[in-house]
């Protein structure tokens, strides 16, 4: 993820996108994942925040620009600014801006990244044994989705 700034726009494997504000790519066949974008996208009030299944072509796409593996994804990913965050950061970036209790979540950063990045390593290889809906299962009607889910 060392990657130049919006260095994706200069790989012609990833499809062109909307940079002009925080995308997140998340799993779409987790359940705890899903959950997580569902409530991003109910949540961010202000509508800050994109987000693509990494299953999508071009959520596979960044995934692959980054040195992560689409199949198997390891961590949420957050495009901000031409930067990507990942595990704990991008988690943090995130929930910061989703109001209270979400907010909080910024209290995290007084631990070490290495350790909450360790703690996030152990629920990402047990996320799948979460049961639960799947992203096929959208928001409601009543949460406008136009500009905010790519892919």
């Amino acid at each position: 993820m060392g990657q130049g700034a919006y260095s994706w726009r200069d790989d012609p494997s990833v499809p062109p996108f909307p940079d002009d504000r925080p995308l997140v790519l998340f799993d779409g066949d987790c359940a705890l994942c899903s959950g997580w974008a569902r409530t991003v996208l109910t949540r961010d009030r202000a509508r800050l925040f994109r987000l693509a299944p990494v299953q999508s072509p071009l959520g596979r796409a960044l995934m692959v620009h980054h040195g992560l593996d689409p199949e198997d994804p390891s961590t949420m990913l957050l495009l901000e600014n031409g930067r990507a965050f990942g595990k704990t950061e991008g988690s943090i970036r995130v929930a910061s801006r989703l109001g209270w209790p979400h907010r909080a979540t910024i209290l995290l950063r007084l631990i070490p990244s290495g350790l909450r990045d360790a703690v996030y390593d152990q629920i990402a290889r047990r996320r799948r044994l979460i049961p639960g809906r799947r992203w096929c299962a959208m928001p409601g009607p009543d949460l406008d989705l136009a500009d905010r889910v790519l892919g």
